[in-house]
This record gives structure tokens, C-alpha cells and sequence, in this order.
């Protein structure tokens, strides 16, 4: 069952997204015949399908809740864990980053409980693909529930394996690594991508960054951007407008680079040396 963002009305089918006091919410999937139960009351799914989205409803004991349709970051939020997850902050911009569409085939090693998976298979569409590779059964066994939960696990193809043997698919659009040690999978790395695709890292230190970067120019990566996403939120109150008292700051470094094909002249190495690649293995300190 696919996730369908379209229409004006609840249907059979959908997920929902029921927001209650102090924006407490709950996301299901409306399926007739069933109930929703919560410490604050019982909801009816056939009372909820047929209404417009943004409709106000009670529970039996008159708690009330808006029902919604989910945002990805929502879902997002709400995907179950047992590892530490990339923000929403973070995956929006390495969306856009690594040029993620309809129709790709994406690559990802360290799928760990699948918040990024789920974001890369809502985006590569019903045409695209993603392959995740994780090292431990466990956590891709969590994952591929988040995702059959959504309705996305038919985009996803799931491997266990340990990428330092390196990966089995060539001429992949992008490729993300969410793995403690990137730089020792960097020739893999390429060797997977297409010439010109997509690279895109997220790392908690810099000295794991420093090592990294190495990595890369050595390998003819170029293009290399290094950020990191900080998020603050202002209060919607018209007459004292201001930050909220806390803020989403640092949660990773970002790491985004193009692997390129250079030409050996003299001309060729003024760009090489712009885009600072090439780098000899023997002149690292």
C-alpha cells in the first residue's frame, strides 16, 4: 500500500496524522473497521475517513484532535529507533544536495533504523530505486519494518554485508555514507558511482572529517563542501515575536563532493588545482 499525499479527504487507506493537545500527535494508517486508542480516548476510523483533512474531531471521552495529513518530517520523527537518526534538517538538505529525484538509484551503506532510507524512497518515487547496505541484522531488520509501515519497502532493496568488500552495483546516481570510518571506503565509493554523481557523508568530528577530505582528493573527488545545519524556531505570537527558548544546533558535519575525471595538461591541472584533487598519497604529513 503506497503513501499517498493527494486529495482534500481522509480515505481508506491513508496515513493520518491525529494532533491533540500540546501538539501531541499520533501518525496511522486509516484502515475501516478499526479503532485508534490513546490514553486520551477512542477514535473510529470509519468516523475519521471521508472528512476534509484539517477537520476537527473527539475522541469518546471529547478530547480533541486535528486530523492532518503527515509531512515526511513528521513521520520522520516518529520512525522508531534504536540508533541515533539524521534529522529532518539534516535530510532536507541532503536532498537537495545530492540532487535526489524521481527516477534515481540511490545508494546507502549504514541504513541503521531507516529515517534516511525512508526520505530517500519517498523521493526516488515509484520509478527509482534505493539499495542500503547495513553490517548488522538487526537494525535492518527495523528498518525494513519502518519502511513496509509506510508502504515504501518495495523502492528499497536491503543488503547485509560489510562494504569494505565493496558494492555490487556500478553507475548509482548518488551515494551516502552514514559509517563511523567513511575514508576507508572511499575507492569503493567510487567505484560504485557514476562519473560526475553524487557523494554526500555525515560525520560527528573533525578530525574523522580531516581524514576524510585526504580520502577524497586522493581518489579524484572535487567539489568538496563541509557544513553543518543549525535549526532555531521563533514563537508565532504576533505581540512578543522571539526564538524559542531552545534550538536544534549542531547534530552532525555534512559532507558533499563530485567524483570528476581530470586531464593530465597543463591546462587541465590548473583546474585540478583549483578544485583541489589529485592529491599524492606521499605527500600527505
Amino acid at each position: 500500500m503506497s503513501w499517498n499525499l493527494h486529495g482534500t479527504h481522509a480515505q481508506n487507506g491513508d496515513l493520518a496524522q491525529l494532533v491533540g493537545l500540546s501538539h501531541k500527535h499520533f501518525i496511522i494508517r486509516l484502515e475501516a473497521g478499526a479503532t485508534f486508542q490513546s490514553h486520551r480516548g477512542v477514535l473510529k476510523h470509519d468516523d475519521l475517513i471521508g472528512l476534509p483533512w484539517g477537520s476537527q474531531v473527539k475522541s469518546h471521552n471529547g478530547s480533541p484532535f486535528f486530523l492532518l495529513q503527515p509531512a515526511l518530517a513528521d513521520v520522520l520523527k516518529g520512525t522508531r529507533r534504536t540508533t541515533q537518526i539524521l534529522y529532518p534538517k539534516d535530510i532536507g538538505f541532503v536532498l537537495v544536495s545530492l540532487g535526489i529525484g524521481p527516477g534515481q538509484h540511490v545508494l546507502e551503506a549504514g541504513t541503521g533504523s531507516g529515517s534516511l532510507t525512508t526520505a530517500l524512497a519517498y523521493s526516488v518515487g515509484s520509478q527509482g530505486k534505493v539499495t542500503t547496505y547495513e553490517i548488522r541484522p538487526e537494525f535492518q531488520k527495523l528498518a525494513r519494518s519502518n519502511l513496509k509501515k509506510l508502504g515504501l519497502d518495495e523502492r528499497v532493496e536491503f543488503k547485509e554485508g560489510d562494504i569494505g568488500n565493496g558494492f555490487e552495483e556500478t553507475g548509482v546516481d548518488a551515494l551516502f555514507l552514514d559509517v563511523a570510518n567513511p575514508y576507508d571506503y572511499i575507492p569503493q565509493t567510487r567505484a560504485a558511482l557514476k562519473p560526475g554523481g553524487f557523494f554526500g557523508c555525515i560525520l560527528p568530528t573533525t578530525n574523522q572529517i580531516s581524514r576524510l577530505l585526504i580520502a577524497l582528493r586522493i581518489n579524484d573527488f572535487a567539489f568538496i563542501d563541509v557544513c553543518e545545519i543549525l535549526l532555531r524556531y521563533y514563537k508565532p505570537e504576533p505581540e512578543r515575536f522571539r526564538p524559542v527558548d531552545r534550538m536544534v544546533a549542531h547534530t552532525g558535519f555534512l559532507i558533499f563532493a563530485r567524483p570528476i575525471i581530470p586531464i593530465k595538461d597543463e591546462q587541465g591541472e590548473l583546474l585540478v588545482a583549483e578544485v583541489g584533487i589529485g592529491l599524492d598519497p606521499e605527500e600527505i604529513p
